[in-house]
């Protein structure tokens, strides 16, 4: 399946507490932190709904 790479480029500090959780599914813990998941539907919600803490690296 593909994979596709998330980097969190925003602090997750004064966000509410599903962003926060959110974050925490993907595996993202620090900023600058990048990690790989597969693309399904499921991890694309994911991203939009915190799109604005994270950007998909290519």
């Amino acid at each position: 399946m593909a994979t596709i790479k998330i980097k969190q480029i925003r602090s997750k500090i004064g966000y509410p507490i599903d962003q926060k959780r959110t974050l925490q599914a993907l595996g993202l813990h620090k900023i600058s932190q990048v990690v790989e998941v597969e693309d399904t539907p499921t991890i694309r919600g994911m991203i939009r709904k915190v799109h604005h803490l994270v950007t998909v690296v290519e």
